[in-house]
């Protein structure tokens, strides 16, 4: 049945106190560099830097940041050895790490983020200039941004008729589709990773249907991720390649700076090196367009946490086709972007918490409970 859903509007909302930022890095150009993008931008600013691990931990108990920005290989203590006694030295602050992209960096990044890191930055080689330089600028300060901002106040569920839509705070709920699912998609961005793994374990082992899973990430790092989901849930979960065939069970991760699309239902998949969508490639739009075309109302579509909205074109395409969305609520997600996106254009179904969602999925594709 058809409902309501009111939430904050913390999205458009910026704070009025800077956001406090900590740089920690063994390298002084790097810790220069990053605290100078930082002081440009009139939204935060540089409380503290710090040269290893250990020295982050004294520093941070004094200057109470916000956001720490923390470097993965440093002398004396090193990042991941930090993390956790930075996370209790100072409990409130959103720790980024941020690594040079090598496969051992990848695979601490991703075990950074299950011990309460909450992103990830790739980290050029050198910030002298150039693209890769600035992609590494917009992509940490656009999370430190994200992450940064304090929520205005917590969504709640209402009962308000819909033509309070007008004011910004209630939005439309779609009925879901009555055909069962044949396919299920997830698209997720920052804070995506954790809540993967949650989604998936809650979801194991009786998966019945094949699962397309776009996460914005560089490559290297979606095929570990492949890995971690594959060893913590017991589920088959592979990086998707070009013409392999959709096979129910299986979970197939759209590579990174790829597009991953399917031709038709049972697939093949194809992989692109088009355009970015909403700055990403891979980009959840791209596959949820290909999946409704394919799978029309049996499609079963989930928008996780992530900043942004990518993932809202492609979740109409799912919604006109008669198929469900689902969304992640703001209370349980890093960034309440893209679940936002599809929430307040009236895309989703149901907006559910974190915990809820796999539980969600299980009763869609008629597993039992658990």
């Amino acid at each position: 049945m058809s409902g309501v859903v009111a939430t904050s509007a913390q999205a458009s909302v910026k704070s009025r106190t800077p956001i406090r930022v900590m740089v920690a890095d063994d390298s002084a150009v790097i810790r220069g560099i990053v605290s100078r993008w930082v002081d440009a931008d009139k939204d935060m600013v540089t409380v503290a830097s710090a040269v290893n691990g250990q020295d982050a931990i004294e520093r941070a108990s004094i200057a109470k940041p916000d956001v720490i920005v923390l470097d993965i290989e440093m002398p004396i203590m090193d990042g991941i050895t930090a993390l956790p006694l930075l996370l209790k030295a100072c409990p409130g602050a959103k720790i980024i790490m941020a690594s040079t992209l090598t496969r051992r960096n990848a695979v601490i990044s991703l075990t950074a983020l299950s011990l309460g890191a909450t992103d990830y930055v790739p980290k050029p080689t050198s910030l002298g200039g150039g693209a890769a330089a600035e992609e590494f600028r917009r992509e940490l300060m656009s999370r430190i941004v994200a992450i940064g901002r304090k929520p205005t106040a917590p969504g709640k569920m209402s009962n308000q008729g819909v033509g309070a839509a007008a004011k910004g705070g209630v939005f439309t709920l779609r009925n879901a589709s009555l055909i069962p699912p044949q396919i299920l998609v997830i698209g997720a961005s920052t804070g995506g990773p954790q809540a993967l793994g949650q989604v998936m374990n809650a979801i194991a082992p009786q998966l019945n249907v094949p699962v397309l899973i776009t996460q914005h990430m560089p490559a290297t790092f979606t095929a570990i991720l492949a890995e971690s989901l594959a060893r913590n849930s017991g589920l088959r979960c592979v990086e998707g390649a070009s013409r392999m065939k959709l096979e129910p069970g299986c979970v197939y991760v759209a590579p990174g700076d790829f597009h991953m699309t399917i031709k038709g239902k049972g697939g093949p998949i194809e992989l692109s090196q088009s355009a970015p969508e909403n700055f990403c490639r891979p980009s959840v739009d791209p596959m949820f367009r290909s999946v409704a075309a394919a799978y029309g109302p049996s499609v079963l579509a989930v928008v996780l946490t992530g900043m942004g909205a990518d993932g809202r074109d492609g979740a109409r395409a799912i919604a006109d086709g008669r198929g469900t969305v689902l969304a992640q609520d703001e209370a349980t997600s890093v960034v309440w972007g893209m679940p936002a996106a599809v929430v307040q254009a009236g895309l989703a179904s149901a907006v559910l918490p974190l915990t809820a969602v796999g539980q969600e999925i299980r009763r869609y594709l008629g597993l039992k409970p658990r």
